[in-house]
């Protein structure tokens, strides 16, 4: 039975102080949802007997088939402690690495988390993923340390093991966390520095850094978890006990006669009680003596568990009366002994109460918010707080106070959309009758009862020759005359039903969201702020005192809408809300048409955007979806759209070849979106093609060793029947390469001729420019604002600093003689202007470069000037797909070492510049549009973009036309057009001067296996490409972990079959990690005598780079070089003669 009423509940969220927003955090089957049915069945909303075998937060069907959580859900708990009420909010999370970001949107809406960890694993990946996660978010972590159970099961280990264990897996948990606190003090002090050096220009002397300085200021004792501090609970979720040790302290204290307060200190740690002297001393380990912990708890526990296992009935009995428990005849009598076990332990230490007390003692309410938390979900992007308008910064004052009077502003953050039932809603729910309704049933049964007992009397009197069976016929006639009678009433419900459910296949969308600041009610309007979103920029059109019921002009990223319904979520079940203050987590219903993911939603314009959510798990597994009857793509169309909503992860993208594409994190994630998407949100039949693997392409320097490992040019060539490398990658007419790969080519009008050459980056720089991605994006904005001469808002000193650093990181990385001054040269980055390609401009008399921003901005006059941007413009097209199979290129640079333009390109130029500055300005749009359009992922063919470029550049050239000047374009279309077509072709050519390599995203993959089975975990690796980092045992089991990388291209069906190989023993996570180069040539033929004697004339042996380049082109439809045998003769077998 329900404990607590709605009624009780909507009470409780008026005291902001006694609401506790948590979340429960873990690696997979560590006990999460174990945990939370225990926390649950403390209201009666489940029965104590069926927690953990219920798992009432997994409400889909594929989550109990395969038994893991696979989204986070809410439910809202009643707890009492002392006087004090509490209402706790508790968000279950998955643990499943491909669900990852759905613990990033259960992490935003709290102020502390449970971390849950297996007393048997210990710290896994997840957990210390988790852990990181908890920490961005800056909310307040707790412990438990959960399946205590299994060590005395299991295990069989004995009570002082279990403590060195226990005290093993809380230093491990304590340095993850002390790792991300050095490095945060490390960075902030770096920070300081920074200020310190830019106010005081002091003269440069011999400085010394001593590291530790900072560390030693800063007080970290409260984030390490330690018994003593309360904040850790350990426990046996499934056999309903848990404690902490302040639980025992009290216990003791009364006992032995030792203060509370002395117990707590000295029950974790090297404590020993010396019985003689009723004294606690120091050093149980030198003296041999056993622990506090062990000697008071662990011993008790342990000799719990063996009476009980044994079924020694004297024992039990005697500990049930020492401790005062009830245990009833059922549970006393049953079969299995954990069902006994589980009376006494739920009895004697309740889980929910020592984790819930915990949680109330050590998680902040949400009136105790921190100023630097506020500061970071209020500053997007590289702003500083101090960069916000005057009207957003005092905001700050309203998060704080977390208010819920009628003046404050509301704030509210949406995380995620997720969809419901139409059935789940309360509002579509059978309602309970009410007296008068019951009455009225009761009348109208009555008479129906009088009529049939009426007509049968009736029929009895006038023939009293049939059977006894008449009565019953008359019966059953005067039944259906009395449904007849309620028929109309009825049919009116079956067109309404029909009506209704017409409504209800629309899927309903609920924005799973917590109030920060004012009172939300039903019905109010607000407004809906996207996550580009600018303050500043809107403040300008609107007063920061107008609402959002007011008429208002259009302002970007800025919607208004109406909240339509609010909602108590309570896990499977949804509750009705008028209104919810501050503080509080909520359901808001009716936003499906103005959230896709996640939004902020305020009634004051100055409210920015919070920061985006931190996702830890990459999207990288691609499917292409198609209908399987053609006639149902508009039903997959609005199928994929609402899948794009309800899953915070997911990408769904529409190819320029028109495939549909969905893009997962994983395979199960797959999985579960193509299941939905079949049953739920499209309800069509689909055909998935096979994974689309994501492949880069590269060049590398020319390899010394030729195949055999003999040095390339000492050995004799010999006639290759084979065409080498160098005819497969025959070069057109008019194109020169030179020996050191120098491609020099015109453009088709022979107006300008561009030589370009390709240099392979040092892996370094590639990593920096993929990790500076968003820095680099943000320059790219800056620049073009300062090209375009806008009064874009002062750039941040921060973000300067930042590129700052990373020019300085780029010219620490790019030295050498051929890297000279490169680093200035830097003309663009691609593709998409933000990619890890460098294009370099390396010829004189030009001098734009990415720079600008930092203030050394040239006005580029001259030749070049109008023709600039179609250069960068070919270049960010030959990187996004490369020659070998039309995939991005990754580490490349391509230095321009000569662009001439002939005397009639000089009098272009020159006649564009006197046809006014509104025509290139007009150019340059058009340039920045095209490359808009190829970073939404629907990249345009070099033909679309020369015809956009043809449009463009159309009124200019009228302009010339009528002033009688040389015209822009010619029988080969506009001259823009022809420098982008060019630029592309010089920069494939380019790269195919060089050797060509392919590379392949790999997965850090860590697995968890015993000794048994590790040979076949390797042999399953190594099949699929694998490669072995590390392996080590875990401390004190018989565990080893494995840790190794395994190629994307491969990894299709890998978990499944190392569970098959293993019996289910080994259990593999997937993570993206990198992408790396796969070291055999795609192109590779042999062309000495040692490498035909070791391969054969044919080389037929499997090329895997070529394998992966054939598979890409056969899929896109390019043409793909394979000898295809039509008229083979099958050998006649001998069996088959006779």
């Amino acid at each position: 039975m329900v404990l607590t009423s709605v009624g009780k509940m909507v009470g409780l969220q008026k005291k902001a102080s006694g609401i506790r927003n948590i979340c429960i955090l873990a690696h997979v089957d560590h006990g999460k949802t174990t945990l939370a049915d225990c926390l649950i069945s403390s209201n009666g909303i489940i029965s104590s007997r069926l927690a953990g075998k219920l798992r009432y937060l997994d409400s889909r069907e594929d989550e109990q088939v395969r038994g893991i959580t696979m989204k986070s859900s809410a439910i809202s708990l009643h707890f009492v402690k002392g006087d004090q009420e509490y209402l706790i909010n508790l968000i279950d999370s998955p643990g499943h690495v491909d669900f990852s970001s759905e613990v990033s949107t259960a992490v935003r809406l709290c102020d502390g988390c449970i971390i849950v960890v297996d007393a048997v694993e210990g710290v896994c990946p997840q957990t210390q993923a988790v852990l990181r996660q908890a920490w961005l978010e800056n909310i307040r972590p707790v412990l438990v340390v959960n399946k205590i159970d299994r060590l005395i099961v299991e295990l069989k280990l004995t009570p002082q093991e279990a403590y060195l264990h226990l005290k093993n897996i809380l230093e491990q948990i304590n340095a993850v966390t002390g790792t991300l606190f050095t490095s945060k003090v490390l960075e902030e002090r770096a920070e300081k520095e920074t200020e310190s050096e830019t106010l005081s220009d002091a003269s440069p002397g011999d400085q010394i850094y001593d590291w530790s300085t900072g560390l030693e200021d800063t007080d970290d004792s409260h984030l390490y978890f330690s018994p003593e501090h309360g904040n850790v609970v350990f426990a046996s979720a499934i056999d309903g006990w848990g404690f902490g040790i302040e639980h025992f302290a009290k216990l003791y204290s009364q006992k032995i006669g030792i203060k509370p307060a002395v117990l707590l200190k000295t029950l974790w740690g090297d404590y020993y009680l010396n019985t003689k002297a009723k004294k606690i001393m120091k050093g149980d380990q030198s003296k041999g003596k056993k622990p506090l912990f062990v000697q008071l708890v662990l011993d008790n526990i342990w000799s719990l568990y063996e009476a009980v296992m044994k079924r020694d009935k004297e024992k039990i009995e005697k500990i049930v009366t020492s401790l005062g428990l009830r245990i009833g005849a059922r549970e006393s009598r049953h079969a299995d002994p954990k069902v006994h076990l589980n009376a006494i332990c739920s009895q004697w230490l309740p889980i929910s109460d020592a984790i819930l007390s915990m949680v109330c003692n050590k998680i902040p309410s949400p009136l105790d918010i921190t100023a630097e938390r506020v500061e970071k979900l209020m500053c997007v992007g590289a702003r500083t707080f101090d960069s916000l308008p005057p009207e957003t910064q005092e905001l700050k004052s309203a998060f704080m106070k977390c208010s819920s009077e009628g003046t404050a502003p509301v704030i509210v953050f949406v995380s995620k959309m997720f969809p419901v039932d139409a059935k789940a809603l309360p509002q579509n729910k059978p309602r309970p009758l009410t007296q008068e309704e019951i009455a009225h049933r009761r009348e109208l049964a009555k008479r129906r009862h009088a009529e049939k007992l009426a007509a049968s009397q009736g029929k009895e009197l006038s023939e009293k020759t049939p059977s006894e069976s008449s009565p019953e016929v008359t019966g059953s006639t005067g039944d259906t005359k009395g449904e007849e009678q309620q028929l109309p009433g009825e049919g009116d419900s079956v067109t309404s039903k029909a009506v209704k459910l017409e409504a209800d296949n629309k899927e309903h969308f609920i924005a799973f969201a917590r109030v920060f600041s004012g009172v939300v009610k039903r019905g109010q309007k607000i407004y809906v702020l996207g996550p580009k979103y600018d303050p500043a920029e809107s403040l300008h059109k609107l007063s920061s005192q107008c609402s959002a019921t007011d008429g208002l002009p259009a302002v970007p990223h800025m919607t208004c809408c109406t909240l339509e319904n609010l909602y108590l979520l309570m896990g499977r079940e949804l509750e009705d809300l008028e209104e919810v203050p501050a503080g509080n987590v909520l359901g808001i219903g009716g936003l499906q048409d103005f959230v896709l993911k996640s939004a902020t939603l305020s009634t004051s314009p100055a409210c920015p955007p919070f920061t985006p959510l931190n996702f830890e798990a990459t999207p990288i597994v691609r499917v292409a979806v198609e209908p399987k009857h053609p006639s149902d793509m508009p039903q997959l169309v609005r199928g994929m759209k609402l899948l794009n909503q309800a899953d915070p992860c997911v990408q769904v993208l529409i190819q320029e070849t028109g495939e549909h594409v969905l893009v997962t994190a994983g395979e199960v994630h797959l999985q579960r979106c193509l299941d939905d998407l079949k049953e739920r949100f499209a309800k069509v039949q689909i055909s998935v093609s096979a994974p689309i693997i994501p492949f880069r392409e590269t060049i590398t320097r020319p390899p010394k060793v030729d195949m055999v490992n003999e040095e390339i040019g000492k050995q004799q060539k010999v006639a290759v029947i084979h065409q080498t490398k160098e005819d497969q990658n025959k070069i057109p007419e008019g194109i020169q390469v030179d020996s050191d790969g120098l491609v020099t080519i015109n453009t088709p009008n022979k107006q300008a001729t561009l030589s370009v050459r390709a240099v392979p980056l040092p892996e370094e720089v590639t990593r920096l420019l993929e990790e500076n991605s968003d820095l680099i994006r943000t320059m790219e904005q800056l620049n073009t604002s300062l090209n375009e001469e806008k009064k874009t808002h002062e750039i941040n000193q921060k973000t300067l600093d930042r590129i700052k650093e990373f020019k300085q990181k780029l010219e620490k990385n790019l030295q050498g003689r051929k890297w000279r001054n490169a680093v200035d040269q830097i003309w663009s980055f691609g593709p998409r202007k933000c990619g890890p390609n460098i294009l370099l401009h390396n010829f004189g008399g030009y001098k734009r470069s990415v720079w600008q921003c930092l203030g050394n901005s040239v006005k580029e006059v001259g030749k070049y000037r109008d023709f600039d941007n179609s250069i960068v413009s070919g270049f960010q097209l030959a990187t996004l797909s490369g020659p070998m199979c039309e995939e991005p290129l990754m580490g490349v640079c391509f230095s321009v070492e000569k662009w001439e333009l002939s005397k009639a390109g000089d009098s272009l130029s020159n006649s564009r510049q006197d046809s006014g500055e509104f025509d290139t300005a007009e150019h340059q749009q058009n340039e920045d549009n095209t490359l808009k359009s190829s970073c939404s992922g629907e990249g345009p063919s070099a033909n679309e973009h020369q015809d956009r470029n043809q449009s463009g550049t159309d009124s200019p050239e009228k302009v010339n036309k009528h002033r009688g000047e040389l015209p822009l374009a010619d029988c080969y279309g506009p001259f823009t057009g022809q420098l982008i077509a060019t630029m592309k072709e010089a920069c494939r050519y380019a790269l195919q001067a060089k050797p060509q390599r392919l590379m392949a995203a790999m997965y850090t993959c860590e697995i968890m296996a015993t000794a048994e089975v590790l040979g076949r975990v390797y042999a399953v690796l190594s099949k699929r490409e694998g490669r072995v980092l590390q392996e080590e045992m875990k401390e004190g089991t018989d565990v080893f972990i494995i840790k190794a990388v395994l190629p994307v291209a491969e990894s299709f069906g890998f978990a499944d079959e190392i569970r098959k190989r293993t019996s289910g023993l080994a259990s593999p996570q997937l993570v993206f990690s990198h992408w790396e180069i796969i070291s055999s040539d795609p192109f590779w033929v042999p062309t000495t005598e040692e490498e035909y004697l070791h391969f054969g004339e044919k080389a037929d042996s499997e090329n895997q780079a070529r394998k992966y380049m054939n598979a890409v082109r056969k899929r896109k439809g390019l043409y793909v070089e394979e000898k295809i045998v039509e008229h083979a003769e099958k050998q006649r077998t001998l069996s088959r003669n006779k």
